[in-house]
């Protein structure tokens, strides 16, 4: 006998949709989280007064929470494909704000790298969770609602670190690392609660869509295995497409600033361009990933790469403050882009089945290729006392990351809901 309460539930649409509640959710984390971890640079000088070490040991803290972040995210991924989103932020909002309420009480270098780590494990759960959820909740608006929820990031990095300055300011940055830790336990805790894994276990499907009885729609996930898709070439051209796309985008945001001192630009005008390019990013998460909804993920993240590298041959003769802000610009945008998209193209070749575990995959790659990317470049420069060849080589990679996603073809047609375009 078929279950006529389920057929109630699903037949009837809703009048509001669940998924925006999870959308929404996901966005708050996503400010809060970033943002605080994004402010380590105001407590770059109290922390290297207090400490008198060199730059580069302090910030080789935050490297190695980069790092970290990068490996947990895999195992969050899987984690939350098995045991839901809900738990995974749960916990990952309580090993981040007990990191920063830590950091409050280091007294030695070691604590600040094991404390940042710490902080570093929650943060990969803040973007890996709430990309990987949003994919599942939409189909047909993938990419718009991927672009508003990371617009949180750049909210979060935008606003936070000032407010963290200001704290800073008025209690010191021992106290302001206790409040940080404090308001992501107060604020992450509660939304976790909010998210769901996914619309069918609420007896809902995608899109607010429901389901009649001549309907073929699918009350269970389609796609690949984790095993299926790790034997895909589509897997690791996505990962080789990311690492390279990351190492170029923390290779701007490292050393953008000390490239515009070097030609006499002053410190405090350096840094807006850092400013510039997260502002226009957020338009890039909106505009880019509407545009995937309508021209296909694959097509939309084609476009951002040749932005990007329009952008990159720009930069190779910018030795001019105008001309930097004109990079800044552009390629932020498509960098915000590249972000934005991410997820539902990984949706749209392999299915949901596995989201969390593949999403972890790819954003470890691009872990990696923004470690050395920071590093190697910053090499480059102490070696020859130039980014000229750093940033040809920022211009290989992003030819690179085009031609690699134009080789890119679908799996099977038939497989997933969204073709990549």
């Amino acid at each position: 006998m078929p279950d006529t309460d389920f057929t109630s539930r699903v037949a009837k649409k809703p009048r509001f949709f669940y998924g925006y509640v999870v959308v929404a959710a996901c966005f708050l984390v996503m400010v809060v989280m970033h943002g605080a971890f994004n402010s380590f640079g105001v407590f770059f000088t109290p922390l290297e007064n207090e400490f008198n070490c060199t730059r580069a040991v302090l910030s080789g803290a935050n490297s190695v929470a980069f790092i970290v972040m990068g490996v947990s995210a895999m195992l969050l991924g899987m984690l939350s494909d098995r045991f839901g989103p809900r738990l995974i932020l749960t916990i990952s909002g309580i090993l981040f704000g007990a990191g920063y309420m830590l950091m409050s009480q280091v007294s030695t270098i070691w604590q600040i790298y094991f404390f940042l780590s710490l902080a570093g494990i929650g943060l990969s759960a803040a973007d890996i969770v709430p990309l990987a959820t949003v994919v599942r909740w939409f189909v047909r608006k993938r990419g718009t609602l991927s672009g508003i929820m990371k617009v949180g990031t750049g909210l979060g990095m935008m606003t936070v670190p000032f407010i963290s300055s200001l704290m800073i300011d008025a209690y010191g940055w021992s106290n302001s690392y206790l409040i940080l830790g404090i308001a992501v336990l107060v604020a992450v805790v509660p939304l976790s609660q909010l998210v769901r894994r996914d619309p069918r276990e609420m007896g809902l499907l995608p899109d607010g869509d429901i389901k009649t009885a001549d309907s073929n729609i699918s009350m269970t996930e389609e796609g690949l295995s984790f095993l299926q898709a790790l034997k895909t070439r589509q897997l690791w051209m996505v990962c080789a497409f990311y690492m390279a796309i990351v190492y170029c985008g923390m290779t701007n945001l490292t050393h953008i600033v000390p490239y515009a001192e070097g030609l006499g630009i002053t410190k405090t005008t350096a840094a807006s361009l850092v400013s510039t390019y997260g502002a226009v990013s957020m338009g890039g998460r909106l505009v880019m990933g509407f545009l995937g909804d309508r021209l296909g993920h694959k097509r939309a993240m084609v476009i951002c790469l040749i932005i990007a590298v329009v952008g990159m041959a720009w930069l190779q003769a910018a030795d001019e403050l105008w001309m930097l802000y004109l990079f800044a610009a552009v390629y932020g945008f498509s960098h915000g882009g590249f972000f934005t998209l991410i997820s539902p193209l990984i949706a749209g070749l392999f299915g949901t089945r596995s989201q969390g575990s593949l999403l972890g995959i790819v954003i470890f790659s691009g872990t990696i290729g923004g470690s050395i990317g920071m590093t190697l470049s910053g090499y480059i420069f102490d070696v020859t006392r130039s980014y000229t060849i750093a940033f040809i080589l920022l211009l290989g990679l992003v030819i690179f990351g085009l031609v690699n996603m134009l080789l890119i073809k679908p799996i099977a047609k038939g497989i997933t809901n969204d073709q990549p375009g």
